[in-house]
């Protein structure tokens, strides 16, 4: 019974991370229809990239025993390719100075994947060692990834607007990291459910975030709907005004 929970809620974690991974589609797809990066932050991406390497071979035999994670490992692999994509989209649209932070980063996350990958391939012997020195990378990873959409925290309260902060990103990072910490706790794996633990909170706080400037910025938008009626009315006036004045010349 155990086992077939923990299966079922695995499952529902690859689907929420599926729709996790899935979410920056309508940012890119904004991306690639006006050919700019606008303001947002490639750091979410990279760093989600990083996670899904890392988890991808924490769950592989070389790491787990077995295919123990194998539910790990499948959404973690579709990950890399999402990710990888939002990554190279970025980097076409985005300018000199962007693409070379883009690569600075890219290249730092390749460099620490392959580290940890040869170490716990050549270094350590066993799988209990293996699984401690990658789970503990992965939960660093895990938790960046978690928090990363932060990053657009001060230019939402500076400006009020939501617009560069996606929902459904925090949306889906809350629910993702709720599954699979349910998912590691099941099985008593603490490098599965701890970085969830961190995880969980912060999506949760980037909901909030979200609801609160969100209605700040319904009432800003009052308004300027208000004043853009204004225009039109006095717009309106001057023309009646100026149809009469034509009038009466004529009549003279």
């Amino acid at each position: 019974m155990g086992d077939r929970l923990r299966l079922a809620v695995g499952v529902m974690g690859n689907a929420a991370s599926l729709l996790l991974y899935a979410a920056p589609i309508l940012t890119f797809a904004r991306v690639i229809r006006k050919k700019n990066t606008e303001e947002f932050s490639c750091v979410p991406y990279t760093i989600a990239l990083l996670n899904c390497l890392l988890y991808t071979w924490y769950g592989l035999p070389v790491v787990s025993y077995k295919w123990e994670n194998f539910p790990v490992v499948t959404i973690n692999g579709l990950g890399i390719i999402l990710e990888l994509s939002f990554v190279l989209i970025y980097f076409w649209f985005s300018t000199a100075r962007g693409k070379i932070k883009v690569a600075a980063i890219v290249i730092v996350v390749i460099i620490g994947f392959c580290i940890t990958a040869v170490i716990s391939a050549f270094v350590l012997h066993d799988h209990h060692h293996r699984k401690i020195f990658v789970g503990s990378v992965g939960l660093v990873a895990s938790v960046a990834m978690y928090g990363s959409p932060l990053v657009a925290v001060k230019q939402v309260i500076l400006t009020k607007s939501v617009e560069f902060m996606p929902f459904y990103l925090s949306f889906f990072s809350f629910l993702a990291s709720s599954l699979w910490m349910a998912y590691g706790l099941l099985g008593h794996d603490l490098f599965l459910a701890s970085p969830n633990l961190v995880g969980s909170p912060l999506g949760l706080l980037q909901l909030i975030l979200y609801c609160k400037y969100r209605k700040r910025g319904i009432i800003l938008e009052e308004p300027k709907k208000g004043d853009l009626e204004k225009d039109n009315e006095e717009k309106s006036q001057q023309l009646q005004i100026m149809i009469n004045d034509s009038n009466t010349n004529g009549k003279n």
